[in-house]
């Protein structure tokens, strides 16, 4: 791996943190696409790799899965009691359209990851879905809305959500909140407390591989939720609750897991311990001075609330192109070119960004 320096700053102490952090990543340059997929950690590789060479021992991953709950737990600050493992946010989400009564109102924004809306869209029993700008939700949860349901940040535009704003606006009405982490935990501080449910899938900003998912949940929500995936790992003895359909389920969010893919879970053991043991602010820090590094460079507005995702309009994805041709891994979405800046990019990275766009 190619040792990087990173430039000064005014934040020492994260820069000191992030430079910590680069030695689990193989080199990364020129990769700004840690919103559509986070690049593995060597601890990850190297656990992946170990795996392969062992025979399958079910006990052994179950160990596995045990911790990574465990972590993740500890990285958005919650118990392991409240957190469900699954391998998609989106069939985690329609496990808390069961909570819903019939003919309930959701609110969601404008534009939000489909994967958020669409278990709603088509739950049935009259479950209506209304849209508004993602600024606007706070206003209007009203009495007749039942559930709030957002992404924190928005992956086709980097938004970051007006989080405390939202919450407190549920809580006047007695309103159900909802709050995918995907694109936020690994780069920003996540609190699981403050919402009745946080989803999030760890394939992206938490560079773990694809098919591990989590769900923390509120008791009072739980309470109302039907296990309707269940499987024997949701057993209150996953061992004993293999055959037949009278096994009791487990009495904490246990009850709305599925049968973890074993070999995503060993992959990312690593990852999510990782990160739950760094300073969150300090890699939100360093992330968003890249991020508005680059905006400044570029002449970019500011972003209403500092994101480590930079979007910018590119309708026939020329700047895409660009950024492309220079061996810079990107992405496009809803007609906008967009990077991220995660722990393994650096200030090089912002420079060959912009270099690549500057005509």
């Amino acid at each position: 791996m190619t040792h990087r320096t990173l430039d000064p700053a005014p934040h020492a102490a994260a820069e000191a943190e992030v430079a910590r952090l680069h030695e689990h990543f193989i080199d990364a340059r020129g990769y700004l696409a840690a919103c559509t997929s986070g690049l593995p950690t060597r601890g990850s590789r190297a656990a992946v790799l170990a795996d392969l060479d062992r025979r399958p021992d079910p006990a052994f991953y179950t160990g596995v899965v045990d911790r990574t709950r465990a972590a993740f737990a500890r990285l958005v600050g919650t118990s392991e009691a409240r957190i469900a493992i699954g391998s998609q946010a989106s069939t985690q989400i329609a496990l808390v359209a069961t909570a819903l009564p019939d003919g309930a109102e959701v609110l969601c924004a404008d534009g939000d990851f489909s994967s958020v809306v669409m278990p709603f869209v088509y739950a049935g029993r009259g479950i209506r879905v209304r849209t508004v700008p993602l600024d606007a939700l706070a206003d209007e949860i009203g009495p007749t809305t039942a559930l709030v349901a957002f992404s924190l940040v928005q992956s086709a535009t980097g938004a970051v959500a007006d989080a405390a704003a939202i919450v407190a606006a549920a809580a006047r009405h007695g309103t159900w909140t909802l709050c995918d982490a995907t694109q936020a935990a690994g780069w920003m501080p996540v609190r699981a407390e403050l919402f009745d449910a946080l989803v999030c899938h760890a394939y992206k900003w938490l560079c773990a591989p694809r098919g591990v998912s989590f769900v923390a949940l509120s008791e009072r929500l739980a309470a109302r939720m039907r296990p309707v995936q269940a499987g024997w790992y949701a057993g209150a003895d996953p061992w004993a609750s293999c055959y037949g359909g009278a096994s009791p389920l487990a009495e904490d969010a246990r009850r709305f897991d599925v049968s973890p893919a074993w070999q995503a879970f060993v992959g990312a053991e690593p990852a999510i311990d990782l990160f739950a043991g760094v300073d969150a602010a300090g890699v939100h820090a360093y992330t968003t001075r890249l991020a508005t590094t680059f905006r400044e460079r570029r002449g970019l507005p500011a972003s209403a609330r500092a994101s480590a995702i930079v979007t910018w309009d590119d309708p026939d994805g020329c700047d895409l192109a660009r950024l492309s041709a220079a061996g810079i891994v990107a992405s496009g979405r809803a007609g906008r070119a967009r990077v991220a800046f995660h722990v393994f990019n650096d200030d090089e990275d912002v420079e060959l960004a912009v270099r690549a766009l500057t005509p």
